[in-house]
């Protein structure tokens, strides 16, 4: 027997090569050409004749448009990440590094919307007993809850077809192979065409879904770049395994904010919704210490206050700078202007800025707060009690203001912090009670300001 005809598959873009090759000829990515066996001519003839009918072309003036109905899964931080919850036909996409808490997240949300609509529970990874049990071990009652032990897609589709239920999870999509394919489950071609199909269905039948997907080493979704386009949301679960929280991200929604987070700690009775985020991210310090400060951050639509923890050391010929939770480059990039505008020079020292709380800041409006860390641990000299700061800095040496920056320090007000050194544009037109504002222009200024306290 002949042996089956093999080719290369770009994980990024999809492109096909007969051989393999460093650098994906269609998209100029490295290292994404991935071998999957060749389908023949006629194997993926019949393959999309079950695509729905085209709707008839419509003006756009005409269509009626109306709010989606979201039903809460009574899990708030889930809700909150998801954009109030679930919508009928929605495709979510999950992803996370291995034992971080997917499956547990999933399965306390199935039994929750088990007891208002019917829901579907399909394991690839695992076998029924042992999704029974988790939801022993959690506490959870999970009666309603229906569960399927398969791979197959078409049989997979089948008991959707049956059941048809108003919620299924998938768990996962990298389990799942489809018998019109001949490649091994996981391949770039079985991961495309299960959740195209999935995704097909969920649309026909108004079945909100779940789909969970393994993760790279790099921390990246695995599979092709296409998963992540055809469905409606995708969210990462970010934490360390060794920590009791975790982070839910969401990096794309059709039907909410992109950026917004779920914060939840892991118990033995699985993840708790965390109602102030703020406190896992703010030092236990009794009394101010130096290189800390304490940025007030924007995720999604809630303000977060993290402390910012900076170490100026001596470095001799090679100073490194290393930084955890923020950009490297920009930490780089900021010393240069602390020392060309603010005549603080660095160039011999160890710079070492971490992020409390094992959360990744991205935001630019976290260079103000940097600076002054920085310049607080190279003095000695603590920053007072209940001091905020942030703010962009420029090359030039300007403090660029941030956006929101009224919720910013209403939220820093109501936890009880009494300073703020922020951008110009972002003084408030009216006094905060209980919190003295210093807005500056120039890094320069804020230094000054800080030499001052």
């Amino acid at each position: 027997m002949a042996s089956p005809k093999t080719q290369y598959v770009c994980s990024e873009c999809g492109a096909t090569s007969a051989k393999w090759l460093g650098r994906c000829p269609s998209c100029s990515a490295w290292n994404t050409l991935v071998e999957t066996v060749a389908e023949s001519a006629g194997a993926g003839k019949n393959r999309y004749q079950s695509l729905a009918r085209s709707q008839p072309v419509a003006t756009l003036s005409e269509i009626e448009a109306k709010d989606f109905d979201r039903t809460p899964t009574s899990l708030e931080e889930l809700d909150r990440v998801l954009g109030g919850g679930i919508v009928t036909g929605g495709v979510v996409l999950i992803g996370g590094d291995p034992g971080i808490g997917k499956s547990t997240l999933l399965l306390q949300a199935v039994d929750a919307l088990s007891r208002q609509m019917k829901v579907l529970y399909v394991t690839g990874e695992e076998s029924g007993a042992q999704v029974a049990m988790r939801s022993r071990r959690l506490g959870l009652d999970g009666s309603q809850v229906r569960v399927l032990a398969e791979i197959g897609l078409e049989k997979i589709l089948a008991t959707i077809e049956v059941e048809a239920p108003d919620f299924c999870v998938i768990d996962s999509i990298q389990t799942l192979y489809s018998e019109q394919l001949s490649s091994a489950p996981g391949s770039v071609a079985q991961v495309r065409e299960c959740a195209a199909q999935l995704t097909r269905t969920a649309k026909a039948t108004g079945c909100a879904m779940v789909l969970v997907g393994h993760v790279t080493k790099e921390g990246a979704l695995a599979g092709p770049r296409v998963l992540e386009h055809i469905v409606d949301t995708v969210l990462y679960f970010e934490g360390d395994t060794h920590s009791s929280y975790r982070l839910v991200r969401a990096i794309k929604n059709r039907f909410g904010a992109v950026n917004e987070i779920g914060v939840f700690a892991m118990t033995e009775k699985g993840l708790k919704g965390v109602t102030n985020p703020s406190a896992i991210f703010l030092s236990t310090h009794g009394e101010p210490v130096p290189g800390s400060c304490v940025l007030v951050t924007l995720e999604g639509t809630r303000p977060l206050l993290v402390e910012l923890q900076a170490l100026v050391d001596g470095g001799g010929p090679s100073p490194r700078r290393l930084s955890v939770g923020l950009d490297r480059d920009r930490l780089a990039m900021l010393l240069a202007v602390l020392h060309r505008h603010a005549g603080v020079a660095t160039m011999d020292q160890d710079v070492f800025v971490n992020a409390v709380g094992g959360v990744r800041i991205t935001e630019p409006a976290a260079d103000l707060a940097v600076l002054l860390a920085i310049q607080s641990s190279l003095r000695g000299k603590a920053l007072p009690k209940g001091f905020i700061a942030f703010g962009e800095v420029g090359l030039a040496g300007e403090v660029r203001p941030a956006p929101r920056g009224q919720e910013r320090l209403k939220e820093a007000a109501k936890l009880g912090f009494s300073v703020a050194v922020v951008p110009q544009a972002n003084a408030p037109k009216k006094p905060i009670d209980g919190l003295t504002v210093h807005a500056v222009a120039r890094i320069e200024d804020a230094i000054e300001i800080l030499r001052g306290m």
